[in-house]
């Protein structure tokens, strides 16, 4: 937190006092947590809100309570399983048909700390955190394309600076599992995959973003000796979604070249000096090539 209170002095509030009405955000994982705080703040500065969550109870929950506190009425709510790449693929094509979308935001995410699969035979915090994040996106192109001022927004985490990119393991099936280095290692994948829609979709602004150590449902129950250890210093949820925010409406973000990542509204470098966690570019382009594979085995053709 005091990281982020420190941060806080230079922002510009101007930046995210903006009205963004007429204006389409969706938010994977919006039921908690950063979110559920950032559809809020969208919610209160009048855009369009599409909240796409797992737990069809708790995400009514959730729509309920921002719609009251906001008094915006354009809130919907998808139920869809980020770490079910059919249910994405279905999602996004009816989604595409029925609205418009101008800001992506990937925020669901997973940490299990014990290795378990999807139906799929898909190792879980892959299927959520790397494949649902690159089928939710891909899917979602071609509508972002035509939109104006388009941006994707992924929530990843500080935590990836100790990982270097691994494309031979991609489901972590080799050597002991550890939880919270899987997770460090999809959040590693999802700043190579920011880089790399950079490149090619030179029209949509692309950023990736670490929301610091915030108090969340999602640390109290994935990571509990260090939430035990840090809970008096841990950011707020809003705290948190702060970057998010300002990476989804202010008119500052989109100055700055697509594809970096952020901290408290700050492009920061995505290795530490001599961690030696960069990989060659070859590397970079088998994972899209890899998640691209995956992809593909999950697309239902339809008919006609």
């Amino acid at each position: 937190r005091s990281g982020y209170e420190s941060a806080s002095r230079h922002f510009n509030p101007a930046d995210v006092e903006v009205d963004v009405a007429g204006r389409s955000f969706l938010v994977t994982g919006a039921n908690s947590g950063i979110g559920k705080a950032t559809a809020k703040e969208i919610a209160r500065r009048g855009g369009t809100v599409h909240l796409v969550c797992r737990n069809k109870e708790r995400a009514e929950v959730a729509k309920e309570e921002i719609v009251t506190e906001t008094g915006n009425q354009n809130i919907f709510l998808h139920i869809v399983d980020v770490s079910n790449p059919k249910e994405i693929w279905k999602f996004a094509e009816k989604f595409q048909n029925e609205h418009k979308l101008n800001v992506l935001i990937n925020n669901a995410g997973c940490m299990v700390n014990s290795r378990e699969l999807t139906e799929d035979g898909l190792e879980k915090n892959f299927a959520t955190n790397t494949l649902g994040t690159y089928i939710m996106t891909t899917a979602l192109l071609p509508l972002l394309e035509k939109a104006a001022d388009a941006r994707v927004i992924t929530v990843s985490s500080g935590g990836m600076l100790v990982q270097k990119l691994n494309v031979s393991d991609l489901q972590s099936g080799n050597g002991p599992f550890d939880g919270t280095m899987v997770y460090a290692q999809n959040k590693r994948q999802q700043v190579v995959l920011t880089e790399q829609w950079a490149k090619a979709h030179r029209n949509i602004h692309f950023s990736v973003m670490h929301p610091g150590w915030a108090d969340t449902p999602a640390v109290r129950s994935s990571m509990p000796d260090f939430y035990e250890r840090m809970r008096n210093s841990l950011r707020t949820e809003a705290q948190g979604a702060d970057t998010v925010l300002w990476l989804a409406v202010s008119a500052e973000a989109t100055k700055l070249p697509s594809g970096l990542f952020f901290q408290d509204r700050q492009p920061v470098p995505t290795h530490l000096p001599l961690a030696y966690t960069h990989s060659p570019p070859e590397d970079e382009e088998k994972l899209m090539q890899m998640l691209e594979e995956f992809s593909q085995k999950f697309k239902s053709v339809s008919p006609g």
